[in-house]
């Protein structure tokens, strides 16, 4: 009888000790479900070059040379030669790196009139995909500005010059802070918000005040054929140049692509006090242009635009008004895997008016050329 209880617990216990390695070897065997893919946490650094590179001929105003002979100012230009480094830590932490570059016109330094490079991007990304939507993320470091990454994006056009918000220098495309950016879900749009120095990439911090830029995007029809491209942008910028010196900015957009045009509107609103004791300025304009194109993603394409401005001058009660027009004709060239490029031969035109101090018209024709990858 002894004999059989030891045996019956020899079997009792064996019965346990397979009950609990089972699961685990089960366990062990499940595979991930199908469509499944983990996450990818392998380091990795990429190197990318941007080159914005021009001839331009200005036929007004005209130049003055040493003996006072007059000219026609006519150059070969780089507008931006940039190193994008790029990267991961993992799957959550990214990271860039992009050095630009500026023509030096410090008065006596021994690199006066070279092409000198400074930091413009240097930033890290935390990507909140697996708490949030895909694309969602936060940066911290020297990086883009919410309204002009966006609208550089659509516009495509950057080479031929910067947007109408960016080059009256109401704007930067890029400024040091921290921002945090949110994908709605069903591409209805997106959300880019942070605070920055408010004094650019290429200036340290002068005083206190930050800049809170908000740039909110709704895209109302991303299921239909023809108007998921249209999306309306809303864009505010509070900053202070002193304590009670406003620096103001908002931006109403709306933009549309298509595989045959890209096109876009904005209008923008503007409030300047340089200190507390000085006036406050006040302007308005706006920007309208469009690109046509073929819907195979290379070939000819063309560029028209117009930017107009609406300026209070702080030593007149007359408004300074400037309106530009662009007008030109590209040649995208086949994209050969990330590489993208184009020529473009384009013709602006500026008219100044009532600006103090004065500012002459210009008219420049130019040939530009884009490598991107």
């Amino acid at each position: 009888m002894q004999i059989v209880s030891r045996t019956a617990a020899g079997s009792v216990a064996a019965l346990a000790l397979a009950a609990l390695i089972q699961p685990s070897l089960a366990s062990a065997q499940v595979t991930p479900a199908q469509g499944y893919t983990p996450p990818d946490d392998t380091p990795s650094v990429r190197v990318g070059v941007t080159l914005f590179a021009d001839y331009t001929v200005q036929t007004d105003p005209k130049g003055t040379d040493l003996d006072g002979n007059t000219f026609t100012p006519n150059a070969f230009n780089i507008a931006r030669g940039y190193i994008n480094v790029t990267g991961q830590v993992s799957h959550i932490v990214a990271f860039r790196i992009t050095p630009d570059i500026v023509r030096d016109t410090t008065a006596g330094s021994s690199t006066n009139g070279s092409l000198i490079y400074r930091m413009k991007y240097a930033y890290a990304q935390f990507n909140l995909d697996d708490w949030m939507t895909r694309g969602s993320w936060v940066r911290l470091g020297s990086q883009q500005t919410p309204w002009v990454d966006f609208i550089d994006n659509v516009y495509r056009y950057r080479f031929q010059g910067t947007t109408f918000e960016d080059r009256e220098a109401f704007l930067s495309s890029a400024d040091i802070g921290a921002s945090f950016h949110y994908n709605f879900k069903n591409n209805y749009g997106d959300l880019h918000t942070g605070f920055y120095n408010g004094d650019n990439y290429n200036r340290a911090e002068a005083n206190d005040q930050k800049a809170w830029m908000t740039r909110a995007t709704v895209r109302p029809l991303p299921m239909h054929p023809l108007l998921r491209g249209l999306r309306v942008t809303g864009f505010y910028n509070l900053d202070a140049y002193v304590k009670d010196g406003e620096k103001r900015r908002g931006i109403l957009g709306l933009t549309y692509e298509h595989p045959y045009a890209n096109a876009g509107f904005n209008y923008l609103s503007l409030t300047d006090q340089t200190r507390a004791v000085a006036p406050r300025l006040d302007g308005s304009g706006f920007s309208v242009w469009a690109t046509p194109k073929t819907p195979k993603g290379y070939g000819w394409e063309g560029l028209l635009r117009f930017d107009h401005l609406d300026q209070e001058q702080s030593t007149t009660t007359v408004h300074g008004e400037r309106n530009r027009t662009i007008a030109g004709v590209a040649y995208w060239f086949p994209r050969q895997g990330a590489v993208s490029s184009a020529l473009l031969l384009d013709f602006e035109n500026v008219d100044n008016k009532d600006y103090a101090p004065v500012r002459a018209d210009e008219r420049r024709w130019a040939l530009h050329l884009l490598v991107n990858f």
